[in-house]
């Protein structure tokens, strides 16, 4: 009887302790903006621990949110062009950390400018310039808000951009939710292509495991080879709310897709979630097994076979918001569709 009554002061202090912890790991921690206005970046750490760096030099072509950590710490992202990895592939000089912007805008490239592309056909392509950080509140939540302009090769604007990121975490998740406005300066078409919008390029262990070489092609016909990579730390799966698996899930919609893999012994999910208000909601996946993650809902004819297709356009003064949510997570298991259908649900009523 005494036994009995010890196993049982003994299994209920066990689910204290367990209930204890659980409600620490999900506890939001403090996260913490460092604005450094000589670098042109904001550091962003969560606990004191590193998650990411907004950067917004105009020596970039974009502003990109580089390098992410995972809440273990594992670099989440490609190191290539800025800061290359042994072992890495070093194809599309343009997939940067995390960023947001179109292959096809009035005709200009902003998706696929880098310094890889020669002086003489600058022209075609367009750049994203960062005007102003507008403020920096650290916090719970935290939030960097940023104005910047959509500019052609003569500096000529086509749009003007207000985009907030608001960055909040725990022991187990990291969350940044984008919201970008874009208001056209200009009549602006948003021409039906493959490459956009919210794109990141991963860490190759998240990559999906592939022996063959590929060769994939741009709207103005460049062609990028992807080599196969023979490395047994390659072990990343797409899947999306639809149930699409791996390589099936490209060209494919989905109210969310959700990358995962392991990398030095921590299991890494990340889920990209689309909102009800954005435009070709549920988006398209533009997700590719060599490590390029991106939600695309303006491209709708390739994903489609031609069954669809969308040329987006803004009059002069009109504006469209786009808003989604990335989860990154470290943990025993990957997040469950339960846990996505959940953090959905909460990112549409938080931003209705």
């Amino acid at each position: 009887m005494k036994s009995l009554f010890l196993s049982n002061k003994l299994f209920i202090l066990c689910f204290f302790i367990s209930f204890i912890a659980m409600a620490n790991a999900q506890k939001n921690q403090t996260v913490q903006l460092t604005d450094d206005k000589q670098k042109n970046e904001v550091i962003v750490t969560i606990n004191g621990k590193a998650f990411t760096t907004l950067l917004y030099s105009d020596t970039l072509y974009k502003p990109v949110l580089y390098p992410v950590y995972s809440p273990g710490q594992q670099l989440i992202t490609r190191g290539f062009p800025l800061v290359p990895r042994e072992g890495e592939p070093t194809d599309h000089p343009h997939h940067l950390g995390i960023w947001f912007n179109y292959e096809n805008v009035n005709g200009l490239d902003f998706w696929n400018n880098s310094y890889a592309i020669a002086e003489s056909k600058k022209s075609s392509y367009g750049s994203i310039k960062t005007s102003k950080i507008i403020s920096v509140k650290s916090g719970k939540k935290a939030e960097i808000k940023m104005s910047a302009n959509w500019i052609d090769h003569d500096q000529s604007v086509l749009l003007e951009e207000q985009t907030s990121f608001l960055f909040s975490g725990n022991e187990e998740e990291r969350i940044i939710d984008r919201i970008t406005t874009l208001t056209a300066m200009k009549d602006v078409v948003f021409n039906d292509a493959k490459d956009g919008m919210l794109g990141m390029r991963v860490t190759k262990e998240l990559q999906i495991p592939t022996m063959e070489t590929k060769k994939f092609t741009d709207d103005k016909g460049i062609v990028t080879t992807v080599k196969a990579m023979k490395d047994p730390a390659i072990n990343g799966n797409y899947i999306t709310s639809q149930g699409k698996e791996g390589d099936s899930a490209w060209a494919t919609r989905g109210n969310w897709c959700l990358l995962y893999g392991k990398k030095n012994n921590e299991l890494i999910s990340i889920a990209v979630i689309d909102h009800p208000k954005n435009i070709g909601y549920p988006t398209y996946w533009h997700a590719r097994g060599y490590g390029l993650f991106a939600a695309n809902p303006l491209g709708q004819k390739i994903f489609s076979n031609g069954k669809e297709n969308l040329q987006f356009t803004l009059k002069k003064g009109e504006s469209s918001t786009f808003r989604y949510r990335i989860v990154i997570a470290g943990a025993k298991e990957r997040l469950s569709k339960e846990r996505l259908d959940k953090l959905a649900t909460g990112f549409a009523k938080e931003n209705d």
